[in-house]
């Protein structure tokens, strides 16, 4: 039984039979928080993905979220922007992606991955086809920020079919009735993003992060996850103890770009709680 974050059972996070909000809430126990990062498939290149994946389990990353690029991903800011369209430029395919996802998934098993992709992505591949072979290579959840729950009921009813967590995001500009409906409709965690717009510009961590995310406690049935900005080890403090899980994007591409792996290594080692 899950409410309000709060599920202990018997099982081992590596549990097949373990939900994505079980296995996050147990591993919960003693850290002040979690912390999930993001690759662009293809992007520079799908041994450059591995070996940051490689880095993210080294160094106590516990979520991966696999984006599968797209020519106009209406959430992402420039910096994602460029990656999405230059890893299409060199040929990336939904299925090479989902073949990388799977070894991943089989070579990292301490992880938990998830898709994040647009929706015409899915309804391209065939939507009961893509979230079926999700789940046979271990993705358990999706990042759809265009799929509205209430316009996807083909989607909404594959996820819940084939046991893949929809992954909903809100703002603190989501209105209360919405929230309760977007908390309910749900899987694995409730993404909320710290502020409109786009991702990978700077959020200011402050008093209207804390009152939005004591909001989103209030009605969440899930863990609750926030992204949107998060730069440094700083904004990390900020949320511990706050929300279950920190979620660190265009920062790490940044400093992929700047630093290279081993920039992206020492980089961890600062955000990451021991």
């Amino acid at each position: 039984m899950m409410m309000n974050g709060k599920h202990l059972s018997g099982e081992k996070p590596g549990s097949s039979k373990m939900g994505l909000a079980e296995r996050i809430t147990v591993r919960q126990s003693g850290k002040p928080i979690q912390m999930m990062t993001h690759q662009i498939l293809g992007y520079p290149d799908f041994d450059t993905n591995y070996e940051m994946i490689r880095l993210f389990q080294e160094s106590g990353v516990h979520l991966v979220e696999l984006q599968l690029p797209f020519s106009e991903p209406i959430a992402d800011g420039p910096v994602f922007l460029h990656a999405n369209q230059a890893s299409l430029a060199s040929g990336t395919t939904t299925k090479q992606c989902l073949e990388f996802a799977g070894r991943v998934v089989t070579d990292f098993p301490g992880l938990s991955f998830l898709f994040m992709t647009y929706y015409n992505v899915v309804i391209q591949y065939g939507i009961e086809d893509f979230v079926k072979e999700c789940a046979a290579i271990g993705i358990q959840g999706l990042i759809v920020p265009d799929a509205y729950p209430e316009e996807s009921h083909e989607f909404m009813e594959a996820c819940r079919k084939h046991r893949v967590e929809p992954v909903l995001i809100v703002t603190p500009y989501t209105t209360s009735e919405r929230l309760a409906y977007l908390s309910a409709e749900t899987g694995g965690f409730l993404y909320c993003a710290a502020r409109k717009g786009v991702t990978g510009t700077k959020t200011s961590f402050g008093k209207e992060t804390e009152a939005f995310i004591t909001r989103v406690r209030g009605m969440a049935r899930t863990p609750i996850a926030v992204g949107f900005g998060i730069q440094s080890d700083q904004d990390v403090r900020f949320l511990e103890g706050k929300c279950d899980i920190a979620i660190i994007g265009t920062q790490l591409l940044n400093v992929l770009e700047h630093e290279g792996l081993s920039g992206v290594k020492r980089f961890l080692q600062t955000i990451i709680p021991a």
